[in-house]
């Protein structure tokens, strides 16, 4: 176990100066065709600057089909490059590790804003979206890999692939969602082979000293405890990833799946054989007691969400006082404009119950 502040290591490109990884967060402020904005630009750049070791994007779309809400960064055409390139060398010279996570929402993509039908490995009555085809299949793991290329040439240290989240990796890997009879459906090997080979191509086509790390979550969305941790370990003991980042909803809770259930959830990855990958994990990880205690519980980095919209600088506040906690719920918006959220980000803070204080009525 090592304390919040020591360097963390990893097998391709820069170390991280500390434990803190701003995790990705949707925040609606970028343009319309996926344009990075001032708005976005100040929110990341200020956690940059506020100590975080590793500064993440939101998740930004591969396929403009692919988006999943308005306001989403966009990393599938080299439109995009000019934003980027100024969004990367700034988080650099902040002092942190600049990333880009990689996404696509499949069947989560909002009709109304992508203009059709969404796409999901296979029809789905509920949504609407309809069943890739094996060629669509092939496009969107070229897609996810060209994009990682195009955040190389933008000058970020890496990219994390995001699995999670009942997006479209996570909907491939899920047996209820996935009831595709080709080589990417049916066993978990074959549903799990889109990560596999995303991971294998971005590896191939981006330099060495390139970062990649992949965001799984364990719950929810159609996915099984057990296969998830079966791949989990699978791509640790392969080694091709730099990264691993939970997603656990709260660190602390137990699974939902009653036979899993008498210890923590995140128990089940950090008891894992994790070669040279680094395991991170993210849920409601708000004190620095909390941070503290995944690390003693075995992670090796921890992602903050909510504390880092509350506090650009949580890690130096972290640092300067060891039993820090956050600023109390609810916020003012005058609160969250000193912190670099723009109105959009606000604006959608204000439907998180309980966030944002409301103005009194008459």
């Amino acid at each position: 176990m090592s304390d919040l502040f020591s360097p963390l290591a990893f097998t391709h490109g820069p170390a991280m100066k500390n434990r803190f990884m701003l995790a990705p967060l949707t925040n609606l402020q970028s343009h319309p065709d996926g344009v990075l904005s001032d708005d976005e630009f100040a929110w990341l750049t200020y956690r940059a600057e506020g100590g975080f070791g590793l500064t993440m994007t939101c998740a930004a779309h591969v396929q403009a089909i692919g988006q999943g809400f308005p306001g989403q960064l966009g990393v599938f055409g080299d439109q995009h490059l000019p934003g980027l390139s100024r969004l990367a060398a700034a988080i650099k010279a902040k002092g942190s590790i600049a990333a880009i996570q990689l996404h696509h929402a499949g069947m989560r993509s909002p009709r109304e804003l992508i203009g059709q039908a969404p796409v999901c490995p296979s029809d789905d009555e509920e949504t609407g979206a309809r069943a890739l085809t094996l060629s669509e299949v092939e496009r969107l793991r070229d897609d996810f890999v060209a994009a990682a290329v195009r955040a190389q040439t933008a000058g970020f240290d890496g990219v994390e692939i995001h699995g999670a989240h009942g997006y479209v990796l996570c909907q491939f890997l899920s047996p209820t969602i996935n009831r595709r009879e080709d080589r990417y459906g049916g066993s978990p090997e074959n549903r799990a082979r889109l990560v596999h080979e995303i991971i294998d191509g971005v590896r191939s086509e981006c330099r060495a000293d390139f970062q990649l790390g992949l965001r799984l979550s364990p719950e929810r969305f159609g996915v099984e405890l057990a296969e998830i941790r079966d791949l989990a370990q699978a791509l640790m003991t392969q080694g091709r990833i730099d990264y691993l980042d939970m997603s656990l909803w709260d660190v602390a809770k137990e699974p939902v799946e009653e036979a899993f259930q008498g210890r923590t959830l995140m128990s089940y990855f950090t008891e894992l054989d994790r070669g040279a990958v680094r395991l991170g994990v993210a849920g409601k990880i708000m004190a620095a007691a909390t941070a503290r205690e995944c690390l003693e519980n075995g992670a090796d980095y921890v992602l903050i969400g909510r504390a880092a919209i509350l506090h650009h600088d949580y890690p130096q506040k972290v640092q300067a006082d060891p039993g820090f906690v956050p600023v109390a719920l609810p916020v003012t918006r005058e609160h969250l404009r000193s912190e670099r959220l723009g109105p959009a980000f606000i604006d959608y803070m204000n439907t998180w119950k309980g966030f944002v204080a409301q103005p009194e009525t008459a």
